[in-house]
This record gives C-alpha cells, structure tokens and sequence, in this order.
C-alpha cells in the first residue's frame, strides 16, 4: 500500500490523498497484535545432574549445576531487570533448598515460580505415591518460601505420568507447560488420549488401530518446544552420545529469531514460551544472544512480556473452558 501510495504522490496528488486515506483506514481497523513472550527458565542446578543427565558420580557434573546457581541465576535476573521484565522460573525443591540465596534472589525480583521436581526426576519412571511426595515436597518449599501457592507446573524431561494430572488438579495447579501438540497457542488439556505400541509378536491387526482423542479437562496447556529450548544446542552432556553444546549464540539466535517472526507475520494473537537454564543460558554466548533477542522483539509493535501464571490467565478470557474456541486459526483435528 506504501508503494501505491507513493507512487499516485509522484503523478496524481488527488489519487495520492485517496490511497493515503484508504491506507489510515484500514491501519485503524486492523486487529491489534498481542505476541505474549515468557522466557521460563528452568533452575535445576545440581539436580539435573543428578535425576537426567547422567552426572550422579561426577564431581565435575555437579560443579556445572553449582554453577547454576552461582553466576547463572544471578546474571539472568540482572538481565530481566535491566529490561524491568518479569518471567516464570520453573525450579526444582533440591535447587530451593540446595542454594535459597539464589532462590531468595528469583522471589524478591518478583518473578513467578512453578513446580519442577523436587530431583528433576522422570514422572514416568515414579510410582503414584512418589509423584505425590515429590509433588508436595516441591510445592511447599516453593509457598514457604516465596508466600505464594504454585499455579504452574512444568515436568522434568517434559513427561506426564498417568497420574500427574489428576495430581496437579487436586493441588490447584492452572496450567501445564510440558506438553507439544501445539506450539504457539495455548489449549485444553486432554485425559485419555489412547494409542496402541506395537508387539511384533503379535499379529499385525492387533497394533494397526488409531489414535484416539482423549476428554479435554480445565487445565490449560502452555505448549513447550524443544526447538525453544537452549539446553540441547549449549549444553554438553557426557553421558548422551548425541550430546552437542558448542552451537553459537548467533546460530540459535537465527532459529529464534525466525520462528518469531514468522509467528509475527502470521498470527495477531500467540504466544511465545521460551525455555532457558541458568547453567547454559548464563554463559556469555547465550546472554547475549537474549539481548539481541529482546531487542528484536520489544522493536515490534504489540508484543508484551509475560509470565505463564498471565498467559493461561489471558487465555481463560479468551477461550472459556468448554467454548470449544481454537485461537490457532485452522486445525487438522
């Protein structure tokens, strides 16, 4: 419309007035933007090493989640404050209670904090009662010490056991970030969802069944990404034969970058959940990269930064639980 515009000044001044009145118009009835940013670091420390990454036995592991804790938390909020913005912190009780300085730091900066295990252990690997005492263990440290009962929950390994939901619901939690059947849209949560593995010592018909949808239940989903994840590409793991951890901050930093945009270009209301940890995110290379990152983003009309806890709550307004409304535009289920 800009060219149009310019080009009708250029030859007809009365048509140059009338594509530029046609161009006011439809700049005010255009729908707003609303992009809803949440960088959602997760504070696993040594815990990490001790419930995923292989690291149980290595002084040198432990030291890297001590470095958490030690630098990483520290430079991330003194980031979040020099752009004043607030974040959701995913942490794990042995981090609270390893290192509640660090912890301390993350409440008194006014960030949220949701349940992350209490050892980063896998949901799928506990019994119910051990999900439970993890569960509660977790919660309470995080309400003692910040004075606020958890409304998120983010799952170590991003795993749901068949028991978490029932679990999250019975402790008043609003909403989840673990799961990826979207990507840049919250949705309802689903109980029930069923799928058949295969038994190759069975007979071929026994697997070839679909996938059946579950019943969507009232906690809302704040999708996760492993490609919004800064763990995989920074972090080195010793013990994952496909570990990486040397990818550059500008080469993550192109991956970002270009699914923001093309959310941008595409959607007037999404949101954008990015997962960071202070082990990795709290080296140079990755700091930086999130200055740029924030800079790229704030520049666009219409984005605002977030937490989760106002993410799910936005979401709510917009799409009750039960108006079957898909704010995702068109979708294949």
């Amino acid at each position: 419309m800009w060219e149009k515009s310019y080009a009708q000044q250029s030859h007809a001044p009365a048509a140059a007035l009338i594509w530029n009145a046609v161009f006011v118009l439809e700049a005010m009835t255009m729908t707003a933007k609303d992009i809803q940013v949440c960088i959602n670091p997760h504070f696993d420390a040594v815990a990490l090493w001790i419930g995923s990454f292989g690291g149980a036995d290595s002084p040198c592991d432990i030291s890297r989640g001590v470095f958490a804790a030690k630098r990483g938390v520290p430079r991330l909020l003194d980031l979040f404050k020099r752009y004043g913005i607030k974040t959701t912190w995913g942490v794990t009780g042995h981090s609270m209670d390893s290192f509640p300085k660090a912890g301390e730091m993350i409440i008194e900066d006014g960030h949220e904090i949701g349940i992350h295990g209490y050892t980063h252990e896998n949901p799928l690997a506990m019994t119910r009662e051990q999900e439970t005492e993890v569960l509660d263990k977790t919660f309470d440290i995080i309400k003692r010490m910040s004075g606020k009962a958890p409304v998120g929950y983010m799952a170590p390994w991003w795993e749901l056991s068949p028991n978490t939901v029932e679990l999250l619901l019975a402790r008043g939690i609003q909403y989840d970030g673990s799961l990826m059947e979207d990507d840049y849209h919250p949705y309802y949560l689903r109980v029930g969802d069923k799928w058949t593995k295969i038994d190759y010592k069975k007979k071929a018909s026994e697997w070839m069944v679909p996938w059946k949808a579950g019943k969507e239940i009232d906690l809302v989903e704040l999708p996760a990404s492993w490609l919004l994840d800064d763990a995989p590409p920074t972090m080195f793991v010793k013990a994952f034969p496909n570990s990486h951890g040397w990818v550059t901050g500008r080469a993550l930093e192109e991956i970002w970058k270009d699914q923001f945009d093309w959310v941008y270009r595409n959607h007037d209301y999404a949101i954008y959940p990015l997962c960071i940890h202070p082990d990795s995110a709290g080296k140079p290379h990755v700091l930086m990269l999130l200055e740029r990152l924030i800079d790229h983003m704030m520049a666009h009309s219409g984005v605002r930064m977030v937490t989760f806890a106002e993410m799910a709550a936005d979401f709510r307004k917009r799409c009750p639980f039960g108006s079957g409304k898909d704010p995702g535009g068109r979708s294949g289920l």
